[in-house]
């Protein structure tokens, strides 16, 4: 799709399509994201913890700004404590580098049920490719818990309120997930952009090495930093089991399109890469069906003025639940996908996956040995296959 057809397609439909805010007392900031979570359900809150959380940043810029998010809160959680610095070595932070966020100039923040808030503009650099310590307390949280399950990296707790603390002697209990947090965004260099690479387990990372940031989206992060295009921030906004179509581990990518996609900042293309949990769930869906997917999510990022670049559907043979019915349906899937031409961009991950000699099944070299998540070598030949001029449709 050209440049013009984006721009007539999106005041045509800017009425039928608005992209809400992302909170419902704020506009999202300026800026580029430079880390981004999805949110989902997480159990139970329980009152006076304290979260360490560590994520690794994309592009580089100033004036860090968090998301705090409660999306799926049932009332709202009071923040009365939010520091952000940076990471020496476990939950140690480097001496002098932890200071408190602000929220419109208060110390704490109450973020109403269902709603997300940002905080305010930190003055300094962040470097990209860093690790960023968000140190967060709540004194009343109750109710469901709004994280991200499947972090990938290791994350700490602790009891009371020690986040202003740059020691990590009290944060001795170690988390695999994220609470709270879902986006983090920055003043980059005027003109840059993001990618949100939207997707399932193989996105958010499963079976890549843990702490080491090896997911493919952390492979195109460090290619775009060393490119020399404008497209710099990468999200990568994968739910495990998470669907195109319908609500299972999390909710689908229709459903969570606009909060976990459109409305974090700077956001310039979409990459979709979904659709084998629809597949392989033998719940009735077809090809078509997931086409008519595809199609939907291509108006709603097209209207919002944004690319899409669409990857076609791994293979997955050997996994419990392959059949020949459902690799009927994958193979007319990524027909479509390389031949429809309502994107703006294809990368085929399919035919970077598979095996030459069966290709319906993964090359083992690629396998991470449950024949459908790649290792960190697939990870990586993944993110080498994106041509990465596609990830800035605006010329086109």
């Amino acid at each position: 799709m050209t440049r013009l057809r984006r721009l007539v397609a999106a005041v045509l439909t800017a009425a039928a399509l608005q992209v809400p805010s992302a909170s419902a007392a704020e506009n999202p900031p300026d800026g580029v994201v430079t880390w981004g979570a999805s949110a989902d359900r997480m159990g139970e809150a329980v009152a006076g913890r304290g979260y360490r959380m560590v994520v690794h940043t994309s592009v580089a810029g100033r004036d860090l700004r968090i998301r705090l998010s409660n999306a799926f809160g049932d009332r709202p959680v009071t923040f009365d404590s939010v520091y952000a610095g940076l990471r020496k070595e476990g939950a140690e932070l480097v001496p002098g580098s932890n200071r408190r966020l602000t929220f419109a100039g208060a110390d704490s923040v109450t973020v109403p049920a269902g709603a997300t808030v940002h905080s305010d503009p930190l003055p300094g650099k962040l470097p990209a490719a860093t690790d960023l310590v968000v140190s967060i307390h709540s004194p009343d949280a109750a109710g469901p818990v709004t994280g991200h399950w499947m972090a990938m990296q290791t994350s700490y707790l602790t009891e009371g309120d020690h986040t202003a603390e740059e020691s990590g002697e009290r944060w001795a209990a170690s988390i695999g997930s994220w609470f709270y947090l879902d986006a983090v965004s920055v003043r980059a260099a005027p003109g840059t952009g993001a990618v949100v690479a939207l997707g399932d387990s193989i996105t958010d990372g499963w079976q890549s090495t843990t702490d080491l940031n090896r997911r493919w989206p952390d492979y195109l992060a460090r290619r775009l930093q060393k490119s020399p295009g404008t497209v710099k921030g990468v999200a990568d906004e994968g739910i495990s089991g998470n669907r195109v179509l319908t609500d299972g581990p999390g909710q689908s990518a229709l459903n969570r399109l606009d909060r976990d996609v459109l409305s974090l900042p700077g956001v310039r293309t979409v990459f979709l890469f979904e659709g084998v949990n629809d597949i392989k769930s033998h719940t009735g869906v077809t090809a078509q069906d997931l086409i008519d997917g595809y199609r939907r999510i291509a108006d709603r990022v097209h209207a919002a003025g944004k690319c899409l670049v669409v990857s076609t559907v791994g293979p997955f043979k050997g996994w419990p639940e392959w059949d020949p019915a459902a690799e009927a349906v994958r193979q007319e899937v990524n027909q479509y996908i390389r031949s429809g031409g309502e994107f703006d961009a294809v990368t085929d991950f399919d035919r970077v996956l598979r095996s030459p000699y069966d290709h319906e099944r993964m090359l083992p070299f690629f396998d991470g040995g449950d024949h459908i998540h790649p290792n960190d070598k697939g990870m990586q030949a993944m993110a080498d296959a994106v041509d990465l001029d596609s990830l800035d449709c605006a010329g086109n």
